[in-house]
């Protein structure tokens, strides 16, 4: 299926109900992760709430609520850690949630991430259901849940908030409506750098639809308004993006590009995947170390592989540019090796594939392979998270 469907989307209450499946399991998997960190860090005496609020990312989020953008640190060895590097929708969020509750900065981080993952698993079924039908939607929700770094959706980090107005955004162009796309493009922007993916998405779907018009031309099509709202919902896409990056371009006094300097002070920028693939290869300078060479580059393999076989299943063009934009952006990174499956997690449409595998067999079976692998994900997220690098 690589054309857009625009048949008419179920009510909003018919699709909370076509849904609730889906949002059932995932919150189950995700409750079954947030009890196995809270026994585990109860055992090596720390909080639970704590490493899932207050550590690495979450304070730099926190910190831009409270205080603003303006705050860096300068490391021994010359490189400035800058919160600029932290796009700014987030934080918003966060400072709402405090100035109309009670709530901490740091309570309405974890209260925007536990609602936005709710609404990303929804947004996920959504474009699954659409593509493949509904038992291939609840089982990318449930695979999206059990995800070895699926702890991460409960911390108060923005992958949650992102994937939900990236899922959502995607769904909108698969069934045309294309000013709500545009939208949801431009809040995803304003949420992670890989923003970008959800504009190319729009973009590529949008000149795609124009194109096939112009073949058509002779047989009709769409009225001026539906052409209208396309060419509106393209520019209101990159404007999250565009607006955030040149602002702090503006800040820095740097021009256009002053935000790649900014990710420059972390040793953070797009290198093609030279020095991820360095750093595989330092692995096998010793033995126990080959190890995790080897299972590096199994599952970067695995990644692409899903990725082919989702292009041979002929998912929607949107999809696909996502997708790509997404997983090249995470692979070819230059810093943070151990944060690449968290930046791989809005990649969601990789999981399509196996979830079409999954509702092929047996709902007994599939729910026996489901289960078993949520046990072990809540274990090694409880594990990870307790540990001492960031996620």
């Amino acid at each position: 299926m690589t054309d857009l469907e625009t048949r008419a989307a179920p009510s909003r209450a018919g699709a909370l109900r076509r849904a609730a499946p889906a949002l059932l399991g995932y919150a189950a998997v995700r409750g079954l992760g947030l009890i196995a960190l809270a026994l585990w860090s109860a055992a090596r005496d720390k909080s639970a709430y704590t490493l899932l609020t207050a550590r690495w990312d979450a304070l730099w989020y926190t910190r831009v609520a409270e205080l603003g953008y303006g705050y860096e640190v300068r490391l021994a060895n010359g490189d400035v850690h800058s919160n600029l590097a932290f796009f700014p929708l987030l934080p918003w969020l966060e400072r709402l949630v405090a100035a109309v509750s009670p709530l901490s900065y740091a309570d309405g981080g974890f209260l925007v991430s536990l609602v936005a993952s709710l609404a990303a698993a929804w947004g996920i079924f959504a474009v699954a259901d659409h593509v493949y039908g509904r038992r291939a939607g609840v089982c990318a929700v449930l695979l999206w849940a059990v995800l070895p770094v699926g702890i991460v959706q409960s911390m108060a980090y923005s992958e949650s908030l992102f994937t939900a107005l990236a899922a959502w955004s995607l769904y909108a162009v698969l069934t045309g409506r294309w000013v709500t796309a545009g939208t949801l493009a431009l809040l995803a922007g304003l949420t992670r750098p890989v923003g970008m993916a959800v504009v190319a998405a729009v973009w590529v779907a949008g000149i795609a639809s124009f194109a096939r018009e112009r073949r058509a031309a002779d047989a009709g099509g769409p009225g001026p308004r539906t052409r209208a709202h396309r060419v509106l919902g393209m520019l209101l896409a990159p404007l999250g993006t565009a607006g955030y990056v040149l602002w702090v371009g503006h800040r820095t006094g740097k021009g256009p590009l002053g935000y790649l300097d900014v990710q420059a002070g972390w040793r953070n920028g797009f290198d093609g995947g030279y020095a991820f693939a360095r750093f595989v290869a330092e692995k096998f300078t010793s033995f126990p170390s080959a190890l995790a060479g080897a299972g590096l580059i199994a599952g970067v393999a695995s990644v692409v592989w899903l990725y082919v076989v989702g292009v041979r299943q002929r998912q929607p063009l949107p999809l696909l540019v996502y997708t790509g934009v997404v997983t090249a952006l995470a692979l070819c990174a230059s810093s943070y090796f151990g944060s690449k499956p968290r930046l791989l997690m809005p990649g969601f449409p990789l999981l399509l594939p196996l979830a079409l595998a999954l509702a092929g067999l047996r709902p007994r079976r599939s729910a026996l392979v489901l289960g078993a692998v949520a046990v072990a994900s809540a274990v090694y997220g409880a594990f990870w998270l307790n540990g001492s690098g960031p996620p």
